[in-house]
């Protein structure tokens, strides 16, 4: 299958998910927020760092640019650090307000948390701490809104010094977890409240897991990432992994000079089959690293992408370590794991959209 097919199915897949998946209580939720805009003191977009362009919440599309909307970028972590500075710098010539995020970094927390505050003043433009102020938190699904929700709640409480019990909002893999608005406070002096949402729904989305990946197939999924990969630059900071297997060969071949309850005794702590396991993310990283290096063909030829990606599947089975029976099932367990690793940031960091050209 050519990647201009791949990416047809992909899109037929996504069409066909939205028919599905904009459940009746996703749309009482998109009238809810509507509803709700013009109240709160801020509005917080969250995106998805690795598409911040694909993961626009299109209610807020006409939503005019000022102070009180901010482009939260989460998921910087996972992100291209690099491309991410162009976006900042985008959406700066855009009049509009963004601020990068790690939702599972205290520290960075921390740093939103005060920006927050200090946007809330200026919304605000009282000295005094008697008032209190309300942050929306808006976006598609899966981008971390209920993940950024209950980490300023608790970094909030902890600064503020209020005791009793912390209220969280529900995080989930599964998209669409989140049904109600739920309130949570994250400050005080002034007191300030933040509203999580239910996330309201491109081919990226997928990628990120932001819809089931039933809806299209683990399979075509893992061929899309490996064409992205194949064409980024990801794959050369494992280099040095393909000069180092020589190296593990030879302590394999002093291994087997072990006796035999010093040899089980290691064994006991890799489990082969566990693809999270640093020394098979290793093992992925060197198969992927030397079938890129070593292809003759030209990447900038579908015909040839595809014969490349193909390489790769037989490749990564004998890496994931996946039994070698014939059938779909096979393939379709090397794509999970593959997908699986990229997700996590195991194997590089993406950021799937380009920045527009045509702004000056």
């Amino acid at each position: 299958m050519t990647i201009a097919n791949l990416e047809k199915r992909l899109g037929s897949g996504v069409k066909r998910a939205a028919k599905t998946w904009f459940s009746p209580h996703m749309a009482a939720a998109s009238r809810a927020v509507a509803e709700r805009i013009p109240l709160v003191d801020l509005v917080l977009e969250v995106r998805d760092a690795r598409i911040p362009l694909s993961s626009e919440y299109d209610q807020l599309r006409n939503f005019p640019s000022s102070s009180k909307r901010i482009i939260v970028l989460n998921k910087m972590d996972l992100a291209n650090r690099l491309e991410i500075k162009e976006w900042m710098r985008y959406f700066e010539q855009q009049n509009c307000i963004s601020f990068g995020v790690n939702s599972h970094n205290k520290d960075n927390i921390k740093e939103c948390l005060k920006f927050l505050q200090a946007q809330v003043k200026g919304v605000k433009k009282i000295d005094h701490s008697s008032y209190t102020a309300t942050i929306m938190l808006v976006g598609i699904p899966n981008v971390g809104k209920s993940a950024l929700a209950n980490s300023l709640h608790q970094i909030g409480r902890i600064s503020a010094a209020e005791k009793g019990k912390l209220k969280r909002a529900t995080v989930s893999p599964i998209p669409g977890e989140t049904r109600d608005i739920s309130s949570l406070k994250i400050g005080s002096h002034p007191n300030v409240y933040v509203l999580d949402t239910p996330g309201i729904l491109p081919l990226t989305f997928l990628m990120l897991r932001s819809i089931k990946d039933c809806l299209v197939g683990e399979k075509e999924l893992a061929q899309y990432f490996l064409s992205i990969l194949n064409r980024s630059d990801e794959y050369k900071k494992w280099e040095k992994l393909s000069t180092e297997e020589n190296e593990i060969s030879t302590i394999d071949q002093r291994v087997g000079c072990l006796g035999s309850s010093e040899l089980d005794s290691r064994q006991k702590r890799q489990y082969p089959t566990d693809h999270t396991q640093d020394f098979v993310v290793r093992e992925v990283r060197r198969v992927l690293f030397e079938t890129i290096s070593s292809f003759p063909g030209s990447l900038e030829k579908e015909k040839d992408l595809s014969r490349l990606i193909e390489t790769q599947f037989t490749a990564l089975r004998e890496a994931f370590r996946v039994a070698s029976e014939s059938g779909e099932d096979v393939e379709n367990k090397v794509a999970a794991k593959l997908l699986n690793l990229y997700r996590t940031g195991r194997l590089g960091h993406y950021t799937l959209d380009s920045v527009p050209r045509n702004i000056q």
